[in-house]
């Protein structure tokens, strides 16, 4: 017996704004990077969730250009734990099937944490399951302005004209091009805005605001957030007769 509430299928690409580690933290009397460290087991929790509601895709905000404006020790905390990370949880992640993949400016973090990167790319570049993506000094106004770089030294060269330029040509050189749009974007913490992520890719997305910091969000509450998109009207501009008279056609 199907659910009338259910409008949409389940989202195939789910992106994640993971926010409040520092505020989690804070709350409990805890250095910040505490906050980060626990941020990670709700990373595991929300993969198995994805993995087990059929996602096909999760990128995850995990750090974006604008964030090396915070103090340093806090900074260098988080990128030994990406380092510890990246060790830990990599060979899990190709025994799963999983394949993770780093989008963002990856030239600004040390030559150590590149390789390591790459390594870890590598290893699961076969998978076939489940899409990870991991934004990391990423930012969104960055990502479209390196397209519209790679396009102009295209015409630069010759190989493309200007009015060849359109909608979909100039997506094919975003990040996750060859990935479905996100369906679904929650972020926790309460706060309500993109802060730079993914503008490009979110045109049609719908949008999840959780209360709790990102420690706290595990299966349950990944769950919830996709029982709310599944009961959306999602009309694309379209109206929500056209979208019944497409049904019933």
């Amino acid at each position: 017996m199907t659910d009338s509430s259910k409008i949409n299928p389940p989202p195939r690409h789910i992106a994640i704004i993971m926010d409040g580690n520092n505020r989690w933290a804070k709350s409990r009397g805890l250095p910040s990077l505490a906050g980060h460290k626990a941020g990670v087991d709700s990373v595991r929790e929300v993969i198995t969730g994805c993995v087990e509601q059929g996602v096909e895709a999760l990128t995850l905000f995990a750090f974006s250009s604008e964030n090396w404006k915070r103090p340093a020790v806090e900074v260098k905390g988080l990128m030994e734990l990406f380092m510890f990370a990246l060790d830990r949880e990599v060979k899990k992640l190709h025994k799963n099937n999983i394949r993770l993949r780093v989008i963002g400016d990856k030239t600004r973090f040390s030559s150590s944490l590149q390789k390591k990167i790459a390594a870890a790319e590598a290893l699961t570049e076969s998978c076939t399951g489940l899409q990870l993506n991991i934004a990391a000094n990423y930012g969104g106004r960055w990502d479209i302005a390196n397209a519209a770089k790679v396009i102009a030294e295209r015409c630069v060269n010759g190989e493309l004209t200007p009015d060849q330029i359109d909608e979909e040509l100039f997506g094919g050189y975003v990040h996750l091009a060859e990935l479905p749009s996100p369906d679904l974007c929650i972020r926790t913490a309460g706060e309500q805005r993109i802060s730079n992520f993914l503008i490009w890719q979110f045109a049609y997305t719908e949008f999840y605001y959780a209360d709790c910091y990102w420690p706290d969000f595990g299966k349950a509450r990944l769950i919830e957030a996709i029982d709310d998109f599944t009961g959306r009207e999602r009309r694309f501009g379209r109206t929500s007769e056209q979208l019944e008279a497409d049904k019933g056609a």
